[in-house]
């Protein structure tokens, strides 16, 4: 275990947290909850302050030649602090994780036996651009019982500073420790910190782009839950109902283009009829479509893909389309170039349901609905840190019984072995 002073840039927050952490491990549900809700309400009545620090954040980014898919995520306006706000508040609504009791029985020799949800203890978030992430992290985080280390872009310091200010002044007011949130400097510098500071940090979780993900994972002696690029596919079935496919494909790839579950590529059994007007419905949506030489030949709009095509993650108005012969061929390309995210088929047919949901390896598989939908909060689980990808302890959209482990408290009457 590092000591503080080999933590100068993030040492003092990693021991206002631990601390914080013993103490938000025992407060009751009514006190967290409180602490949310009037979180929300400040969100709200502070409006005007956040988006000032963001408008100068996107003007910063935008003048630093920063895409406008990144622009996007970064962007704030006064209905997006709404929906922050609204996502506390319905972390209130959600049950407290904390105490569960994941099973229990009596053993024969009469010892009473109870695994039990308690929080993880500090928390530490890595992530892009995306300041709604900043509160949603916070709220998971205290609903669960955990301190948050955040540690946000460079891009999203104004608006990050803002918003965290706002969030710590509500919760000392509500009775919440202080170090409950800590927003760590946006240098290069903290992440290793931060990576290195096993015995202050129980758990790192990244969210943002391959890179970031890569080098959480490759430098981090805190343990890690990987969160994963979103290189998503739409498989589309030769039972498909056309509109129903139309309706699906567009809305997973143009409803909002810069996020991990819009759809990357399109996946056409080659007995679809209808392909040359799906292609043309994604063409008129202004969608840039990149296809081998089948999609080429149903639609003049179509241009050459390569294998980065296939392998990319464009988080753009652009889609690679295959055409392939059947479903194995579908699966077979989703094993090779996927990333586990979210998957999905158009389908009437039931065997090509049942084939696909059990062949396809991805943390959501989606039965004729939109890959938009993997989300924390359209799963119902308020809002999320992140979207795991792994396969040890949580796989899909992170929300409050992800950030919590398990204590055996076992309980005898002057049992001895």
């Amino acid at each position: 275990m590092p000591d503080a002073a080999d933590l100068p840039l993030i040492g003092a927050a990693a021991l206002r947290a631990r601390a914080a952490a013993r103490v938000l491990r025992t407060l009751p549900t009514d006190t967290k909850n409180a602490a949310l809700a009037a979180m929300a309400d400040a969100l709200v009545e502070r409006t005007d302050e956040v988006l000032a620090a963001n408008a100068a954040d996107v003007e910063a980014a935008a003048a630093d030649g920063t895409p406008e898919a990144i622009l996007d995520r970064l962007r704030l306006d006064a209905d997006r602090v709404a929906d922050v706000a609204a996502a506390l508040r319905e972390l209130v609504a959600l049950p407290d994780p904390v105490g569960d009791v994941v099973r229990g029985s009596t053993l024969p020799n009469g010892l009473q036996l109870r695994e039990v949800r308690v929080p993880l203890g500090v928390v530490g978030i890595v992530y892009e651009a995306r300041p709604n992430v900043t509160v949603d992290a916070a709220g998971l985080c205290l609903k669960s019982g955990n301190a948050a280390l955040l540690r946000g872009s460079a891009s999203a310091f104004r608006t990050n500073t803002a918003l965290v200010a706002v969030l710590t002044e509500t919760a000392a007011k509500a009775g919440l420790p202080e170090g409950s949130v800590e927003l760590l400097p946006a240098d290069r510098a903290s992440v290793g910190e931060l990576l290195s500071a096993r015995g202050f940090v129980d758990v790192v979780i990244p969210r943002g782009g391959a890179s970031l993900i890569e080098r959480v994972v490759r430098e981090s002696t805190v343990p890690v839950i990987e969160t994963g690029v979103g290189n998503c596919h739409v498989y589309v079935d030769a039972s498909a109902d056309p509109a129903m496919a139309e309706a699906i494909v567009l809305n997973a790839k143009t409803h909002r283009v810069s996020v991990c579950n819009a759809a990357e590529t399109l996946l056409v059994h080659r007995d679809v009829p209808f392909l040359p007007r799906l292609l043309s419905a994604l063409a008129e949506a202004g969608v840039t479509l990149h296809g081998d030489e089948t999609a080429r030949a149903a639609h003049s709009a179509v241009v050459p893909a390569t294998d980065q095509d296939w392998a990319t993650e464009y988080l753009s108005m652009d889609m690679a389309v295959r055409v392939v012969d059947d479903l194995p061929q579908a699966l077979e390309h989703i094993a090779r170039w996927g990333t586990g995210h979210s998957e999905a088929i158009v389908a009437d047919s039931a065997r090509a349901i049942a084939e696909f949901t059990a062949g396809v390896d991805a943390a959501a598989v989606l039965v004729n609905a939109s890959t938009r939908f993997t989300d924390g909060g359209e799963f119902g689980f308020g809002a999320e840190i992140g979207i795991s990808t792994q396969k040890l302890h949580a796989r899909g959209p992170l929300g409050l019984p992800e950030l919590t482990s398990t204590t055996y408290v076992v309980t005898g009457s002057g049992h001895v072995r």
